[in-house]
């Protein structure tokens, strides 16, 4: 298993689920010793057998590292942003079942994503690469609104809504203040409503477990506030969505889409050829009623999809990011309660007393509660309830 930073996602989802499956693990990281400190403590539902400190991005130091070992690996697996493609080529390496590395490529920079669905004539969607403001300068009839963001970002982080020239250049400059030279990718805003389409894929046959409604906080800024579980999409939307992200070459394991609902149809926005993050992976479990962490180590492992019934209960995930910088003074502890089918969970992202900073993106999040009911009326009662018992003190002079 490759793994960058600690997650949640390894540590209380794929970690247990490969424990279950009855498989050892070795993680490799360029993080060893954080690794060792996040596994030290007593809380962890799951240790990997070891922890291997390798330079995960480099798809070659990966491929030697696992060579080292006498025993042939019976799957590589991650679920980092960062590393699908490492993984894909190692995995590739081996014979073993894995996602197309120049698919994983293409889905981790934005850009390339956009120029293969432009040579399929999928989407012509306007866009640039800057690495300076005189790209920008010599760019002609730019779009706007536009939306510039990294590259190869993640979380919503350094994405920004840009109504004229000023305010694309002023973005650009905050950016390239913290890292000159970052590759951005400008390109056409797309207005409308924004959904995710949750797949699983065993190189043959697609699975749809459905998606999430997402809403989002104020413009200029893209952080995703609540994301309500559901099957939104008319058959030919979803179909739609689908052929899309074919075009790109998803097909196999877990991948989390990005799109907006427009009045031509569905328009991707990005490919997280990952499971879905920032604690839904949890809730979807429930409400899906799915072991979906074993799942997904089962594709890796060679499986194939074959039937798997879903559960439809009504589900929401609802965020709390901090709206000041500053100490955290007082916050809610963390909860489960269950009353039958009712499940509501709060999960605590930041320490009391830990010191937080807003970047206007997913890491500002100070909580995650999640509500799956059988149900909305029921949901709507308890995620109303529940959200009004959440309150924190952030002291500014912290």
């Amino acid at each position: 298993m490759l793994a960058h930073v600690p997650t949640d996602a390894v540590n209380e989802g794929f970690l247990p689920a490969a424990r279950r499956l009855g498989l050892s693990v070795t993680l490799l990281t360029d993080q060893a010793e954080a690794h060792r400190h996040y596994f030290s403590t007593d809380d962890r539902p799951a240790y990997p057998d070891s922890i291997i400190e390798c330079d995960v991005f480099n798809p070659v130091a990966v491929i030697s590292e696992i060579s080292r070992h006498a025993e042939r690996p019976a799957a590589i697996f991650s679920n980092s942003d960062h590393l699908q493609t490492s993984t894909a080529l190692a995995a590739d390496y081996f014979g073993l079942p894995g996602k197309g590395w120049k698919v994983t490529y293409r889905a981790k920079n934005k850009a390339a994503m956009r120029e293969c669905l432009q040579d399929q004539g999928v989407d012509l969607l306007w866009h640039a690469v800057v690495t300076n403001e005189d790209e920008i300068a010599r760019l002609s009839a730019i779009p706007f609104p536009c939306v510039l963001k990294p590259r190869e970002g993640v979380g919503s982080q350094l994405v920004r809504l840009c109504e004229n020239e000023d305010a694309l250049v002023s973005h650009s400059r905050h950016v390239w203040s913290m890292e000159a030279g970052r590759a951005m990718l400008i390109e056409e805003y797309i207005a409308g409503e924004l959904y995710t389409l949750e797949t699983l894929g065993d190189g043959a046959d697609i699975l749809v477990l459905g998606g999430f409604h997402v809403a989002l906080g104020p413009p200029p800024n893209f952080v995703e506030m609540e994301g309500r579980w559901g099957n939104w999409l008319t058959p030919s939307q979803r179909a739609e969505v689908l052929r899309q992200i074919k075009a790109v070459g998803v097909g196999f394991g877990s991948c989390h889409t990005e799109f907006v609902l427009t009045e031509k149809g569905p328009r991707l926005i990005e490919i997280n050829y990952r499971t879905v993050g920032d604690h839904m992976e949890f809730m979807l479990e429930h409400t899906l009623d799915l072991a979906l962490f074993e799942k997904i180590l089962r594709l890796h492992l060679g499986e194939q999809l074959g039937a798997t019934p879903l559960a439809g209960r009504a589900a929401t995930i609802r965020y709390f990011p901090a709206d000041r910088s500053g100490r955290i003074a007082s916050a809610p502890g963390g909860f489960l309660r269950r009353d039958n089918e009712l499940r509501v969970e709060y999960r605590s992202l930041r320490s009391l007393g830990e010191h937080v900073a807003v970047t206007n993106s997913n890491k500002d999040y100070l909580g995650a509660l999640s509500v799956s009911a059988p149900d909305n009326a029921m949901l709507e009662n308890a995620l109303k309830e529940a959200s009004a018992a959440l309150v924190w003190d952030i002291d500014p002079e912290g």
